[in-house]
């Protein structure tokens, strides 16, 4: 059975990016979303080579290209002391060694670029400020007046769609939190880099910052262990909750002490993830992105993750054989190399935030690995191509 139409429940990156992945192969798409007007969260995001390439394929890396930053490197750095501890290189050497670039910009930037490229799209047709509290088949049907082949959850870790999907994963609270915001570039501590991807690293913590061409700014996320504000994208950061990040980076050296004093108007993320589960119900619904696998950020893989699942599944929705079929086959090959990333944020939060004699073990263990060693790490992730997976 061939793909005629489908309707896609949430026009975040992994909606939008779907809806231009399907409709490239000849496949109509509706993109149902509850918000009136598409206003992304969030601040900064990292495209890494493997997400960015998809994008070059869908004809969108070229109005990126102008306003986004590509740090020369992602720099490990320690919290307390700021030593450079270990880099792998980017720049130039990513698009030489993985064939396509690694660039930071404005979530804001993206979401611009994928909808506008949508709106141009004579086969997608978007329904905003449409709540979708039941997405039974029937009533995406009244919605988009036209019989769905397939209904794809793309709507976010609190995804509705996934309870059409038995045995679908469940969300969690991590028990972690991250603290966002951007620094004004004339404003911000000599700690943060222009040319760079910085973690520092720090004791049951670490804090992320990346240069945001777009705004003249640094985007800064701050991550630790924090309390549970409930089913929320966000929350406002109280006075209570800013006494607790002071306490957390309190041993951290003071740039950085100083920065996090001033953040008075950062925002208050709770981190979830979602359990293993499936994907689909066997023939009317499948989920992608955050809906099917939402993870920790310490890969910085989210957004990359959900770009290559639309890829992906475009390519296996227009195989031949069953849907059931094709929906099993992009289930397999997808949790495969999810299962993979979320080991390595797993590796990543132990090593950015080991403590006591792990932490010496780490630093010593970073300085005997040159840059191009560590690159080679990435070569799995960062050299997939979704066209030759």
């Amino acid at each position: 059975m061939s793909m005629k139409r489908i309707a896609i429940v949430g026009a975040g990156i992994a909606g939008l990016t779907a809806a231009l992945a399907l409709s490239r192969r000849g496949i109509a798409c509706d993109i149902i979303e509850r918000a009136v007007r598409l206003q992304e969260v969030g601040a900064g995001l990292q495209v890494s080579p493997n997400a960015s390439r998809i994008l070059a394929e869908l004809g969108i890396l070229q109005s990126l290209e102008p306003s986004w930053n590509e740090p020369d490197r992602i720099a490990l750095s320690s919290g307390l002391s700021l030593r450079d501890l270990a880099h792998v290189p980017v720049g130039r050497f990513a698009r030489e060694r993985w064939g396509a670039p690694y660039g930071v910009l404005h979530r804001a930037t993206l979401q611009r670029a994928l909808l506008s490229a949508v709106e141009q799209q004579p086969l997608c047709r978007l329904h905003l400020g449409v709540p979708l509290d039941n997405p039974a088949l029937d009533v995406v049907s009244a919605i988009t007046h036209q019989p769905a082949d397939l209904v794809i959850g793309a709507d976010g870790v609190w995804s509705k769609v996934r309870g059409l999907v038995p045995g679908a994963p469940a969300p969690i609270f991590s028990g972690n939190i991250a603290w966002r915001l951007t620094v004004a570039s004339p404003k911000a501590p000599p700690a943060l880099k222009a040319n760079a991807v910085t973690a520092f690293l720090g004791p049951g913590a670490h804090l992320v910052s990346y240069p945001l061409g777009e705004t003249g700014s640094f985007n800064v996320v701050a991550i630790s262990t924090g309390p549970n504000p409930g089913q929320t994208w966000q929350a406002d950061a109280s006075a209570r909750h800013h006494d607790l990040l002071l306490r957390q980076f309190a041993a951290w050296h003071p740039q950085i002490r100083a920065l996090l004093a001033e953040a008075a108007d950062a925002t208050f993320w709770p981190l979830c993830e979602v359990t293993r589960g499936r994907w689909h119900n066997g023939g009317k619904v499948v989920l992608i992105g955050d809906a099917a696998h939402a993870m920790m950020p310490f890969a910085a893989q989210g957004a990359s993750m959900a770009i290559e699942d639309a890829a992906r599944l475009a390519d296996h929705l227009t195989r031949a054989g069953t849907i059931a079929d094709r929906l099993n086959a992009f289930e397999q090959e997808r949790t495969a190399r999810v299962d993979r990333v979320r080991a390595r944020g797993a590796f990543n939060r132990f090593v950015y935030h080991a403590r006591g004699p792990a932490r010496l073990a780490r630093n010593f263990a970073l300085s005997m690995r040159s840059p191009q060693s560590l690159a080679g790490d990435f070569d799995w992730l960062y050299g997939f191509d979704a066209a030759d997976p």
